[in-house]
Order: structure tokens, then sequence, then C-alpha cells
């Protein structure tokens, strides 16, 4: 566990949510987008809370549904709670910390880096009861996130796609392996 967790907006009581990850490609396609969107906004609808990252792609679309819905959302970074990443998602930083939390455990300040994100990904997976994995390549971050995942004892569920393509790979063999 982290020695220390930075919070903006109000955390949640995750022993009293059904909590639920949704995590895919940064670079995902007009079905992922629509998938993880659609996910979003019935999670929320029905209740839940969505935990995400909040990178561009699927992060964005997952949290731009549950916002819709009206859920509640946290974001789990990989650097300072006060340092948007990407830029572009300033605005989104915003609408999760005045509906949800952006959580971290790099001081405020501490920019974003490529290393960060495989280690943010224990604490993304260990406050939910399950990981949606949208789309994915069998050796992408979303499946570091299944790893965490795996070995916290969660539940994953993927969302099958057309097997010619690379952004199916990792759910639909996480399907073949059993994941719901």
């Amino acid at each position: 566990p982290p020695a220390v967790l930075y919070v903006r907006g109000r955390l949640p009581a995750f022993d009293e949510e059904i909590a639920v990850g949704v995590v895919g490609s940064r670079k995902p396609s007009a079905y992922g987008r629509w998938m993880a969107g659609k996910l979003g906004l019935e999670l929320a609808q029905y209740g839940a809370l969505l935990v995400s990252g909040i990178a561009q792609g699927l992060d964005t679309e997952a949290l731009r549904g549950a916002l819709r819905g009206g859920g509640a959302v946290v974001s789990v970074l990989g650097g300072g709670v006060d340092v948007p990443y990407p830029r572009e998602n300033r605005w989104l930083y915003e609408d999760v910390a005045a509906h949800g939390a952006l959580l971290s455990e790099y001081p405020p300040g501490t920019e974003h880096e490529g290393w960060h994100f495989p280690v943010r990904n224990r604490i993304l997976s260990g406050l939910c009861l399950g990981v949606v994995a949208v789309e994915c390549g069998w050796k992408s971050g979303t499946m570091s996130t299944v790893r965490q995942a795996l070995d916290q004892d969660r539940d994953i569920f993927a969302v099958p796609g057309p097997v010619s393509s690379l952004l199916s790979e990792g759910p639909n063999r996480l399907i073949q392996q059993g994941a719901k």
C-alpha cells in the first residue's frame, strides 16, 4: 500500500461503494470510445462508483460517461493532484474533483512520468471490486492493471472485440482465460 494518498475533491467511502475500474487504450477505436462511455454512463446510472485513470482515450470516455450519468468518479493519477495530464484534460480534472476525487500517492507538484503509471495501477485496482478491460493489446498498461487486479483477487471483466483488431487481443484473451 502507499504510505500516503493525496486527495483533491471528496473521497468516497470505498467499503460502502460498488467500485468498478474501467481501463483501456489511450488510442482506441470508435467502438472502444463508445463502449467505455456507455459503460461509464450505465455504471453511474446503476449506482456504481467509477474508478479510472484520466489519460486520453478510454479513461476519458469512461469518466465522461459516468459524469453524464450523474455518478461519482475517482481518478487515480501518476502525478500530483494539481498537475493535469494530459494538459487537454484540464477541464476533466475540474469535473472529477467536483463530482468525486483525484487521488495520487505522489505529492502535489509532481509531474506525471511514464514509470509512475504501472506503479499507480495497484492503487486503481485495489480500490475496486472488479476491473473492466475495454480495448488493449496483450502487452499494455491496461494489462498491467488487470494483473494487479488478479493479484488482489478482484473480478476481471473484458469487452469482446473483433478478432482482426490488435486492440481486441487483450480483452479477447482475457475472456478465453475466464474473464466475465
